[in-house]
């Protein structure tokens, strides 16, 4: 008898993506999706023996910046080692369209400061065989790749493509500059842009040091573009924005969040931080997010898995030397010379007492932060105990912070990453993190794949939220159930994707087959396979035993089946 389905995956512990609790059933899928879940009688051209495996939807990553590395590269990595199914880029303002040819070189500086992509990289990755937003999503449609993608209109490069110099220098629009920048998102989002996105955030900064074109663009800017929105009916709208204003009281950028929110009629999100320079900030924006929705204002705080991990390192991007005058000069040698050089008492003597120099004060400042680092080991460990902090292993040996910095960075073979929690691990407690993720209003996201190259690896966020939050927890830990959830429904629903993140009839056949007691995620690792033999950080994961999209296995056991599946995803589903 013929088969009746392309594939079955049998016996597993299925999570269908809506909360509901595990039940074993078989998932059937024919035609790229799933065709029956339950009890399937009838066979597949392809079986697969799930006992004993946790069978949930692929995962949705809302805010990834994949918009260069999509058009170079047919993998996803990391994200698609961790379970990822779908990416959404084109997040936080930054992008690649739309763009006439005079000012690439201008987007590449803010992609180079914003999102720590080697300029070297783009120049020899990036086709740039497009101009308009439209012929972006053309271009992309060509591509054949390990997962599904989708993109948004971002801010920057719209505001550079209308206004040239002016958008640059951040320079007030003119109406006619309004009404061409709202027709040209109206245009993006009829071609299959899942919506609009900026940034209002002094750490975004182009590699000159400048800050990025979106920075002080007017409420006036941002709601003509919002009745482009409302005028096609189409679109999310995802947004950066550092709160500065915000009190216990309220916050008058979060009021203007509001009211865009009003005049496109649509959804939106926006990075939620739990950051010590601004103690209970979250709270009140989260407070600001339940009044929104209670007044039926749909926004939404996107909310990273584990703390927001920036990476120091001698092979990474930054260190909390790599700008000091001395080291600049030693920088571009090999390992093993750049070891020999510092390990020189003069040399340490030097960068010690030497002032370090950088474009960006506020990324200066992290980097120079060293009381607040740890030592990142292997296998990774993200909620690390206070008397492991750099500060109170410095007091125990009667060093400083800093000397204590330079010497674990030059120990061993040079290798040592330097973790420091940026954001959502105050006081080294990870209480107002789980308080953000359970919220109702928020989303799990900030996965950042395919930008801070070497500077920040959190795709593998997926990983960390099964294990950490779920199995390994000391204390209270989420339901199964429901952290699946939050990596697949309730993402894919928040920016309009409907026909993915749940494992019923009809959805589309992205699925995970997890053995979930040994699942692990390894220590993040400097590899160069970039265009031009630029660096980027890995991460790879265990107990992935299958990722199947559109019903095609792409990867087992961790291992790359050469299957590329994955679309361009035009448009709300």
């Amino acid at each position: 008898m013929a088969a009746q389905f392309d594939l079955v995956v049998r016996n597993g512990t299925v999570l269908d993506g809506t909360g509901a609790p595990a039940r074993e059933a078989d998932v059937a899928v024919r035609d790229g999706r799933i065709a029956a879940v339950g009890n399937v009688t009838g066979t597949g051209r392809e079986e697969i023996d799930a006992k004993g495996l946790a069978v949930t939807p692929g995962f949705v990553d809302i805010h990834t910046h994949y918009d260069g590395q999509a058009t170079w590269d047919q993998r996803f990595v990391p994200s698609s080692g961790h379970g990822v199914t779908t990416v959404v880029m084109g997040n936080c303002g930054v992008g690649f369209a739309p763009c006439r040819p005079q000012d690439r070189d201008t987007l590449m500086k803010v992609m180079e400061g914003v999102e720590d992509i080697p300029e070297l990289v783009m120049r020899q990755g990036v086709p740039w065989n497009w101009q308009s937003f439209p012929d972006y999503l053309d271009a992309l449609a060509q591509r054949q790749c390990d997962i599904d993608f989708a993109t948004q209109v971002p801010h920057a490069p719209l505001r550079v493509f209308v206004m040239g110099r002016r958008g640059v220098d951040r320079e007030p629009a003119t109406t006619a500059d309004m009404a061409a920048m709202a027709s040209l998102v109206e245009e993006g989002l009829l071609a299959g842009a899942l919506g609009f996105t900026t940034s209002r955030s002094l750490f975004h900064r182009s590699s000159d040091g400048a800050l990025t074109p979106t920075i002080t663009a007017a409420e006036e800017e941002l709601a003509a573009i919002a009745r482009g929105m409302r005028r096609v009916g189409k679109g999310v709208i995802q947004l950066l924005d550092d709160f500065q204003d915000a009190t216990p009281e309220g916050s008058t950028e979060f009021a203007m969040l509001r009211r865009l929110v009003e005049i496109s009629g649509r959804p939106l999100s926006f990075t939620l931080l739990d950051i010590s320079l601004y103690p209970g900030r979250w709270k009140t924006l989260l407070e600001e997010v339940e009044r929104a929705n209670r007044d039926g204002l749909p926004i939404k705080g996107q909310v990273a898995a584990r703390p927001v991990a920036i990476l120091y390192g001698l092979e990474l991007s930054f260190h909390p030397f790599s700008t000091c005058p001395s080291y600049r000069a030693i920088e571009g040698l090999p390992l093993e010379q750049k070891l020999a050089r510092l390990r020189d008492p003069a040399m340490r003597v030097l960068l010690l007492k030497e002032e370090p120099v950088y474009s960006n004060p506020n990324m200066l400042a992290f980097m120079r932060s060293v009381a607040n680092m740890f030592v990142l080991g292997d296998p990774p460990n993200y909620t690390p105990p206070a008397n492991e902090r750099l500060d109170a292993r410095a007091a125990a040996l009667g060093v400083t912070p800093l000397e204590l910095a330079y010497d674990l960075l030059v120990s061993g073979d040079g290798r040592t990453i330097l973790f420091h929690p940026g954001a959502n691990y105050t006081d080294c407690s990870d209480a107002n993190m789980a308080s953000m993720l359970r919220h109702e209003n928020t989303v799990m996201a900030l996965g950042d794949g395919g930008a801070h190259y070497g500077l920040i690896c959190d795709a593998s966020y997926p990983t960390h939220a099964l294990t950490y939050w779920t199995r390994d927890r000391k204390g209270e830990r989420w339901p199964l159930a429901w952290t699946v959830q939050q990596l697949t429904d309730v993402p894919a629903r928040t920016v309009g994707l409907g026909d993915r993140g749940r494992l019923a009839a009809g959805y589309k056949a992205d699925i995970n087959l997890i053995d979930l007691d040994h699942l692990r995620v390894a220590a993040p690792h400097p590899v160069h396979n970039l265009p031009g033999g630029g660096r980027r950080l890995e991460q790879k994961a265990e107990g992935y035993r299958a990722t199947i999209v559109s019903g095609e296995i792409t990867y087992g056991d961790g291992a790359f089946t050469g299957a590329l599946p994955g679309r361009l995803v035009r448009g709300a589903r």
